[in-house]
């Protein structure tokens, strides 16, 4: 099992002390990670490469950062089961839009929960690394789930046997994912953590990207556009605003970059709204 520091992590997500493993204790960590951790690619923009192992994301989001999918979901799952949760790590894949085509691409890693005292018919999907995804897990049967302003769709996966399909919202980020029945090893995702982190086609790397849930909708910060779902946009002119705005509604405060850091963090998402509006112009 890989060793984390348990009462420094639930005292991250605001959490006094470990309870027992029940349906209410997961929704109690499930919904304080993502409303405390954000999903985040600062490290990303600033080319730095970031580990798999989920004790060193564990780590990250102690110290006060986040990350995305692989460290989220891979500190979060060594988090429960320290806790006493039998959890499943899973190979996934997103479709961005209904035009892609549904694969298990590996770009994802989803989680299951085995059934817990008090329901032991159900398991759970439990995800704290979609950004605007779950705010607290779904149990594992077929069915329609609103949380907030979204509505998820949850099936039987038709491309990976024994697998389940999540569909998000329409005003959602993504439009479904589909992962395989597991289990997988952070391993399995070394090439494509990689590929996100590093190529100039990955979204991650195009596009700096930071998002927080909450239970009663979504914060989203893409290069220098911050909107509210459901609510406002609003484009931040300035890096005091945008700094403010990391700090204030995402929990990130800029006393944790040097200022060369900063510096380069603000020119590299003013060049990325820059593309964005000529894009918008062109087409």
């Amino acid at each position: 099992m890989i060793e984390i520091d348990v009462a420094a992590y639930l005292a991250r997500l605001g959490i006094e002390e470990a309870e027992p493993p029940s349906v209410a204790a997961l929704h109690r960590l499930h919904a304080a990670h993502v409303e405390r951790v954000p999903y985040e690619t600062l490290e990303i923009q600033l080319g730095r490469p970031t580990s798999l192992d989920p004790a060193e994301s564990a780590r990250r989001i102690v110290a006060g950062r986040g990350g995305y999918c692989f460290h989220l979901n891979g500190a979060f799952s060594a988090l429960l089961r320290q806790l006493g949760y039998r959890v499943t790590r899973h190979l996934g894949g997103a479709q961005m839009s209904a035009a892609d085509r549904a694969e298990i691409t590996r770009e994802h890693l989803a989680l299951t929960v085995d059934a817990l005292p008090g329901d032991p018919e159900t398991a759970w999907f439990t995800d704290v690394g979609l950004g605007d995804g779950l705010h607290t897990p779904l149990p594992l049967r077929t069915g329609t789930y609103r949380q907030g302003p979204f509505t998820y769709g949850l099936e039987p996966s038709r491309i990976a046997p024994g697998g389940w399909r999540m569909a998000h919202d329409p005003s959602g980020s993504f439009f479904a994912l589909d992962f395989a029945p597991g289990p997988a090893e952070m391993g399995d995702f070394a090439d494509r953590h990689e590929y996100l982190s590093t190529s100039p086609d990955s979204g991650f790397v195009r596009t700096c990207t930071v998002q927080r849930r909450d239970a009663g909708g979504v914060d989203v910060l893409r290069a220098l556009t911050l909107t509210r779902t459901p609510g406002t946009r609003t484009v931040l002119e300035t890096e005091h605003d945008w700094w403010a705005a990391l700090g204030d509604v995402f929990g990130i405060p800029a006393a944790g970059f040097t200022g060369e850091e900063r510096a380069r963090l603000w020119r590299t998402v003013v060049a990325q709204h820059e593309r964005f509006l000529a894009g918008q112009a062109q087409s």
